[in-house]
Order: C-alpha cells, then structure tokens, then sequence
C-alpha cells in the first residue's frame, strides 16, 4: 500500500516537471526561432490595431468633414465634434503604440544582436544582450511614457488630420454661405463676424476661439517636440 503511494506521489511529480531547457546550439537556436516567430505575430497584431485607429480617425474627418461643409444647414460645431472624435481615437491609439513598442524592441534586439550577427559577425557585439529580453519576460513594462507615445503619434499623423480640421473649420466660420443663415456675401470682412460665428450654444464666439487655440497651441508643441535619441531612433531611420 505504501509503495503504491510512493510511486503514484512520483508520478504526480514527474507529470508537475517544469519543461526541459535546451542545452544543445542546436535545441537553442530552434527556441529562438520560435521566440521570434511568437514575438513576430505580437508585434504585427498590435501594429495592425494601431493603423486601424488611423484609419477610423481618418474616415471620421472625411465623413464629418462631407457633412460640415456640403450644406449650409450643418453648424460648425460638427467640426468641433470631429476633433472630438479623432482626439479619443489618438488617446487609444497613444495605449496601443506602447504595448506594440514593447513587442518592437524584443524582436529588433533579437534581429540586432542575434539574427545579423549570424549573418555577418561583427567584433562589437555585447554578450549579455539576451538579459534585457529576459528581464522583459520576467518583468513586463512600457519602454515608452504614455506623453511621449502621445507626441510620437501627433508627430507621424494626426497633426495632418487636426490641421485639415482647423483649415475646415476656420472656412466654415469665415464663409457666410456656409452657415446656416446663408447671406450674399461670400466672405466676413470683420474680426467681429468671424468670432460671433464662432458662437456654439450658450458659449460665445471669443471663448470658443481661445478654446481652440489652446487646442491646436498643445498640437503645435507636440508636434515639434524633438523625441530623445533612445531605443530604435539610435539604431538607424526606419521605425514607427
């Protein structure tokens, strides 16, 4: 009965036996191989979802823009109402882009150090190049802050769809034949009709504009701001 007990106790434990690690090159460059195909699909997977919210921020300013500016019955605040829209979409986009920056950098480690080696060797390869990746997997974290991943994604793409915007808007509200109460003129001719179009609801047109301007001051700074020269912009000019 006991020995029954003993070798049904050492069953469960064989069967508990973490994996074997792969002690031979050749078990260890097949793991790799299958690291970075894993790695691959991560990576493209979080690459699609970020150029889909491109594309949905794209499809909002063409379609909002269609209906603001293809009738004079449509308010200028349907402008509004886009930067809106592709404000949210930039927001979830900005979270997409650090999960897909952690993926990124373990497989340009991996082509940097290991794939390209192989192909080519150079002298100046660092032997512990694997531990970031293993401290990675132990350890999971964002490489990059939720501003900067804001900045970078304003700076590839979206300042273009606010700049068509704040173009599509500032016509809207300087071109009375686009407004709802459609006069003969084709122009404002004051400073003062421009800001009294601009008037949304209970707000008026001067807090409106300093709204906006605000807006598209904070677009301008991240657009310009200059990105430190770490991670893959110190590896060469093809990134994302």
């Amino acid at each position: 009965m006991a020995a029954n007990q003993g070798q049904t106790a050492l069953e469960e434990k064989i069967e508990r036996r973490a994996p074997s690690l792969p002690i031979t090159s050749a078990e260890k460059a097949n793991m790799i191989i299958h690291y970075y195909r894993g790695e691959m699909g991560r990576m493209t997977s979080w690459r699609d979802r970020i150029d889909r919210t491109t594309n949905w921020a794209i499809t909002v300013v063409a379609a909002l823009l269609s209906v603001s500016l293809s009738t004079p019955t449509a308010h200028h605040s349907v402008v509004l109402f886009a930067m809106l829209l592709v404000s949210l979409l930039l927001l979830i986009e900005a979270r997409r882009y650090r999960f897909f920056d952690v993926y990124r950098a373990r497989v340009r480690k991996l082509e940097r150090h290991y794939f390209a080696q192989a192909l080519f060797p150079q002298a100046d390869l660092k032997p512990d190049w694997a531990e970031a990746i293993a401290k990675s997997l132990r350890t999971p974290c964002f490489l990059i802050s939720y501003r900067d991943a804001l900045f970078r994604r304003i700076r590839r793409n979206y300042s273009w769809m606010y700049l068509i915007l704040l173009l599509a808007w500032g016509l809207k509200i300087s071109t009375p034949k686009l407004l709802p109460d459609e006069t003969e003129a084709e122009l404002v001719f004051s400073w003062r009709e421009a800001v009294h179009n601009a008037a949304l609801g209970p707000l008026p047109g001067w807090s409106v504009l300093v709204v906006v301007a605000a807006f598209y001051g904070f677009i301008f700074y991240a657009s310009l701001h200059q990105a430190s020269d770490d991670g893959e912009l110190a590896h060469g000019e093809v990134h994302v």
